[in-house]
């Protein structure tokens, strides 16, 4: 037996516990098989994931949804134009009876936080998570508490041309690896919608998985094999998106004002390992990394005021970037 063919049983070992969370997803959930396997890819990942979708695509119920089925502590956020940074992190209380200052922690001390509208928040109150996503800490006057493991921030917004919102800072947007989009469902799907969701009780999910089942699996993704090719072929499209001209797309050079930063190479590689895991592989394919290029790479790329006013997205750049780069 290789080396690959055992990581490949290890995984379907300590993953084998997945399949009941998209049974139960499944159970309350119809369709969003795209947002479902994104959020899954982020967990094994490691990686907060931000959705996005106009309102009553069920992006806040299929986040609670997946985390309640996980297990562990699941908070929710509501953010509105009036949330404080104490409203999130926490904030110190006098004890009247010690005579002392005490740290009362926010909801953000959880497994899993559901940034709900995250873009309803002005950027002071969205810069107060950056901390918690990046160093899996919060700074509380002076004293670092650490966050449980794992901490896995879900946050759902509306498209910013929707009215009262706040476009999230490009700091914040780098922060998340994987961005999916939601679409309206097919019409079988509403059908089954209407059939299951109109009752007075909706099914509502329950826990099967539990913190250590996740962090069991999530350790197994450093033993999944990528090969020297592969690892290129991430680089390049993360250098592509910088310098369009360096395969042979000049044209795209006006239109790109930033490209992704290195924080995407490490993202794709690792949501790349995490595409093999779902599909039960021990080793990573170009076709993982092709997969997951665009959930990593679109909300990274900062398209100029030109590419605005041709209607050129960062979706279709980077989607010729990925037509353009030779496939190892």
């Amino acid at each position: 037996m290789t080396d690959v063919d055992a990581v490949s049983e290890a995984i379907a070992r300590d993953c084998a516990f997945l399949n009941d969370v998209i049974t139960e997803v499944d159970r309350v959930i119809v369709g969003q098989r795209t947002l479902l396997d994104g959020l899954l890819l982020g967990l094994l990942a490691d990686g907060h994931i931000l959705v996005e979708g106009v309102p009553g695509l069920a992006k806040s119920l299929a986040v609670s949804t997946l985390a309640v089925a996980l297990g562990g502590e699941f908070r929710r956020i509501q953010f509105t134009p009036d949330l404080l940074p104490s409203d999130l992190l926490g904030t110190q209380v006098y004890d009247q009876r010690s005579g002392e200052w005490n740290v009362r922690r926010g909801p953000v001390f959880a497994h899993f936080v559901l940034a709900d509208e995250i873009n309803r928040a002005p950027a002071k109150v969205q810069s107060a998570l950056l901390e918690a996503m990046q160093e899996r800490q919060v700074t509380l006057f002076g004293e670092s508490h650490p966050l449980p493991s794992p901490f896995l921030v879900l946050a759902t917004q509306n498209p910013v041309e929707q009215e009262g919102t706040y476009p999230l800072p490009e700091a914040q947007v780098d922060r998340f690896m994987l961005k999916i989009r939601v679409d309206f469902p097919t019409r079988e799907e509403e059908k089954e919608i209407g059939r299951r969701m109109s009752i007075l009780a909706p099914p509502v999910s329950r826990p099967v998985a539990t913190p250590e089942q996740i962090l069991t699996a999530r350790a197994r993704l450093d033993d999944v094999f990528m090969d020297e090719k592969v690892t290129d072929y991430i680089v390049d499209l993360v250098f592509a998106t910088r310098d369009p001209t360096e395969v042979g797309l000049g044209e795209l050079a006006p239109l790109v004002m930033y490209g992704a930063s290195p924080r995407a190479t490490i993202a794709l590689t690792r949501a790349s390992r995490a595409k093999a895991m779902l599909d039960g592989r021990g080793y990573v394919t170009p076709h993982d990394v092709k997969s997951v290029a665009m959930e990593v790479l679109c909300h990274r790329v900062i398209t100029t005021y030109e590419a605005e006013a041709e209607g050129v997205t960062s979706d279709q750049v980077v989607r010729r970037l990925l037509d353009t780069v030779p496939v190892p």
